[in-house]
């Protein structure tokens, strides 16, 4: 039992959280009920790690849903998996935190920020083994980003030594409603350094350009940028959730994907995507999944990998394909396009291959990269902060909850520590012995 407990916050978590639930409820076969209707045993062989059995032998998901208003989380209750999750662990504020970070950070996140970490303390205490927690959550708004973050924070402080990855929505300037996204992203993303073992960042920017460009719709809903990012977060947890030729967990994961501790934003992506009218013209092959897996418009952040290298990379097959041919053209990847991978971490692309194919398809993969290229990201988000808080635009929101000007000061230079640390290690190079060693194992 290698249990994780998922937490969702704001309004942009508890949608895709509750997406996330749909598509791992149906791959475990497991009705909106919670009774078990699947076809085979390896459905509940690892299904510990999210769901907890109760006592009917219905399954519950072990999430815990806030929020710092109700309408959300009513929208979540009244949908189709509104019945599978605890009405316990549903917990709302009344204030709202109107996209103020400080609202959900200090005043009215802390206000039932004790009925939360009850509830995860509850949960955690109904695991055999713990191995960590989850927390969906966009970083633009105030409840996902302010709440997220303090939760965050305190789940850090009493859970010293168990991994906290967070799935985390960036705002783009292009799909923006809200002015003070900029501040609100900053200021979490200050947090997300300090606090997490590793962030999958997923852009709004990026979802928008897959719609258009690969699945050809011309006008994306929601619920269509949220299907995007509940069948990435489906795939990097798929090697937890079942079992598979090779076995990652969130530790593994991890270990073999950070190579300096403050370096665990990661880029995901998801094949094969296509249009619906094209899926009867394309034939899945194990190559093909490998090449459009490394295509840069497939990727889920607004950044383009080519400008960067990659420090690490993890790949998740799903379906039954032959490893052995997997490796191959792993290594080819690698071989042909060495100068995007840094040099001085030898075979930096790990593989997990897991037998079950998601809903739908015969074989799917997960990627998920370390690239320096990542900072484009955060160049984005400096900017627009400077910005506005050189002329100190809506500062008196914040100020008026009883922030400090430091803390955005503060915030702005981690963040801007944090580009200059990717760009040195993008930079970084082998020395000359080094250089000379790669040439002569690549002439063998």
């Amino acid at each position: 039992m290698r249990e994780i407990v998922h937490v969702q916050a704001g309004q942009c978590g508890n949608q895709i959280g509750s997406k996330f639930w749909e598509v791992v409820s149906d791959e475990h076969g497991i009705d909106p009920n919670g009774n078990f209707h699947g076809d085979s045993d390896l459905q509940l062989e690892r299904i510990n790690v999210y769901f907890n059995e109760a006592t009917g032998g219905n399954y519950v998901p072990r999430c815990v849903l806030v929020d710092l208003e109700p309408t959300n989380l009513d929208a979540v209750r009244s949908g189709p998996f509104g019945k599978l999750f605890r009405p316990d662990n549903f917990i709302w504020g009344t204030g709202g935190a109107g996209n103020n970070w400080a609202k959900g950070h200090y005043t009215h996140g802390a206000e039932i920020l004790d009925a939360v970490l009850e509830i995860i303390r509850k949960e955690s205490e109904g695991c055999d083994c713990l191995q960590g927690f989850q927390l969906a959550h966009s970083i633009g708004g105030g409840t996902g980003s302010g709440m997220g973050t303090l939760m965050l924070n305190k789940i850090r402080e009493e859970y010293p030594d168990r991994m906290i990855n967070t799935y985390s929505i960036y705002p783009s300037s292009r799909v923006s409603d809200t002015l003070v996204e900029p501040y609100n992203a900053v200021l979490s993303i200050n947090q997300l350094i300090e606090n997490t073992d590793q962030t999958f960042c997923v852009d709004n920017e990026a979802l928008y350009d897959i719609c258009f460009r690969t699945l050809r719709l011309t006008t994306p809903s929601l619920g269509d940028l949220n299907h995007l990012v509940s069948i990435c977060m489906s795939g990097v947890t798929t090697c937890l959730r079942f079992p598979g030729q090779l076995n990652a967990d969130l530790r593994k994961l991890a270990v073999n994907m950070v190579p300096f501790p403050r370096l665990h934003f990661f880029m995901c992506g998801f094949v094969p995507l296509s249009s619906r009218g094209n899926l009867q013209y394309r034939s899945l092959t194990v190559p093909d999944l490998t090449q459009q897996m490394f295509d840069a418009k497939n990727m889920m952040v607004g950044c383009d990998p080519r400008l960067g290298r990659y420090l690490t990379v993890a790949t998740i097959f799903r379906g039954r394909m032959s490893m052995k041919e997997v490796d191959e053209q792993m290594i080819n990847i690698q071989n042909k396009n060495s100068s995007y991978f840094v040099e001085w971490i030898p075979n930096n692309v790990k593989i997990a291959v897991c037998d079950i194919p998601p809903r739908g398809l015969k074989i799917s993969a997960t990627f998920i990269g370390n690239t320096t290229s990542i900072q484009e990201l955060f160049k984005r988000m400096s900017s627009q902060f400077t910005a506005m808080f050189r002329r100190k635009a809506f500062l008196h929101w914040y100020t008026g909850e009883g922030m400090d000007e430091m803390e955005f000061t503060e915030a702005e230079s981690n963040l801007n520590d944090l580009i200059t640390e990717y760009q040195q290690y993008q930079e970084a190079s082998v020395d000359e012995d080094g250089e000379y060693g790669e040439e002569e194992e690549e002439e063998e």
